[in-house]
């Protein structure tokens, strides 16, 4: 079992990684967050049965870790911003670095990241899967627990809204 399991994190870590990554918007949060999928996986192995790919799996299991901690972190912000009351008015700014302030270089690859943020989190979730981790439809739906169609028409819809801000901001760069 060792050895299976060293398997899987050699890998499947660095993907894992990215895909939390770009869930939780946090590099250490995400480090710690790979950890943890792999402590569920160590004591989850054995009842795995294969009816899904592992790959599958992991990122399943990934998935609701992510979704946990985001979860976690909107009860501690409703909490503190309840606590402190009349501040609650000023805009508090996340000092944690974008995804895309820290992975693309390029002016293109960095205004298609900007261009994600206007799409629902469902549908950057199906961009990321699909489209940097290059999963297949099938994967991805198994991994969101969805259908194949709903995970195109949301990527469909992903897509369609990309391309609509891109060609904004082109617009407007157009008439600057």
């Amino acid at each position: 079992m060792q050895d299976e399991f060293e398997r899987l994190y050699e890998n499947y870590h660095h993907s894992l990684f990215r895909y939390l990554f770009y869930m939780v918007r946090d590099k250490e949060a995400a480090e710690e967050l790979v950890q943890e999928v792999y402590i569920k996986v160590f004591h989850s192995f054995h009842t795995f049965e294969g009816k899904s790919s592992e790959k599958t799996w992991l990122y399943s299991i990934a998935r609701h870790v992510g979704i946990d901690w985001i979860r976690k972190q909107n009860r501690k912000k409703r909490k503190w911003l309840g606590f402190i009351g009349p501040l609650a008015k000023y805009e508090v700014k996340d000092p944690a670095p974008l995804p895309d302030e820290i992975v693309s270089t390029k002016e293109e690859v960095k205004h298609v990241y900007e261009a994600m943020e206007q799409c629902t989190p469902d549908q950057r979730q199906v961009i990321v899967l699909r489209y940097l981790e290059s999963l297949s439809i099938k994967e991805t739906a198994d991994i969101l627990g969805w259908s194949d169609s709903k995970v195109k028409t949301t990527q469909h819809r992903a897509v369609k809204k990309i391309k609509s801000v891109l060609e904004q901001k082109q617009e407007r760069r157009g008439q600057s």
